[in-house]
């Protein structure tokens, strides 16, 4: 039987390459042992001209593609788009994180990645004032036509998405699953609303995501935490304990040149973190006006 999601029905992201062939082989690449978006970055640091089917026989490449498209049929995907690093619409911001990742999956308005954007971060397990603070600053980011950028986890991720949506505002998620899964499983309906309307970007790789246990799988969300750095002109952290997530965002937008804020209220919690990014060049936010008169 014939799927009805062919090579065709990509979004024409790429120039001279094969859509198709560079999913399978991006696919293939993360199926060998060891790998990680480190080892991937060094090959292909090795050969800055390379694209993942040099590295991929193209029957391999093909048949890795072909189960990635009708895994994404299965679960009610019928149109999504690719960005390969080397070939087509990338932008150069992503080329920035810490492993430049070689491909990335898309459902919605890729251009809404050449907009002026920010990222509000924070904790899972956010406080209601945590939640509350997401949301203002989230509809402060629209009233300036700022695209508001997170990754849709529970807490901070949530109220920031929604309340951008709820201002008619403009958003994007970069999620740590592959496009066929939702995860909290309770923003179902908010992942397909952005999907839709605005933009939902993955990095994961389908297969090795699926073949491997769900313990293992936690590693992507820390990684799609670097790539939501590069994409954005700055990062918001609401709040964030000392073992969160959020620190290695915090830690990609100091490394790639990004401007990192940080609210008042993580500084009076006690915590180390805080004055440790301080201490390289974030800012404490005591006024929003600090993150408006930083972003110009």
């Amino acid at each position: 039987m014939s799927l009805a999601l062919k090579p065709r029905d990509l979004e024409p992201a790429l120039q001279a390459v094969s859509p198709f062939r560079e999913l399978g082989a991006y696919e293939a690449l993360w199926l060998e042992k060891g790998a990680s978006f480190k080892s991937l970055a060094d090959r292909f640091r090795a050969d800055r001209l390379a694209l993942p089917s040099d590295f991929v026989d193209p029957k391999t490449a093909d048949a890795a593609a072909s189960k990635v498209l009708k895994k994404f049929k299965d679960a009610g995907i019928s149109r999504f788009g690719v960005r390969v690093n080397k070939a087509g619409d990338y932008p150069n911001r992503l080329r920035e994180a810490r492993h430049p990742i070689e491909l990335l999956y898309y459902r919605g308005t890729w251009e809404l990645t050449e907009t002026r954007s920010v990222a509000i971060v924070g904790s899972r397990k956010a406080s209601i004032e945590g939640q509350r603070r997401a949301a203002r600053l989230a509809r402060h980011l629209v009233e300036r036509d700022i695209t508001v950028v997170s990754g849709l986890a529970q807490g901070i991720d949530t109220a920031a998405h929604m309340a951008a949506l709820e201002a008619g505002g403009k958003t994007i998620t970069v999620i740590g699953t592959p496009l066929h899964h939702v995860y909290p499983k309770q923003n179902k309906a908010l992942q397909e609303r952005i999907a839709n309307d605005f933009l939902l970007i993955s990095q994961v790789p389908a297969l090795r995501y699926d073949a491997q246990d769900y313990r293992v799988n936690r590693t992507f969300f820390p990684e799609r935490n670097v790539t939501m750095s590069a994409l954005t002109e700055a990062t918001i952290i609401v709040e964030a304990s000392e073992t969160s997530g959020t620190l290695t965002q915090a830690r990609a937008a100091i490394h790639q040149g990004r401007k990192l804020f940080i609210l008042n209220a993580c500084f009076d919690q006690g915590l180390k973190w805080p004055e440790r990014f301080a201490d390289q060049g974030a800012i404490r936010v005591r006024d929003p006006e600090d993150i408006w008169g930083a972003l110009g």
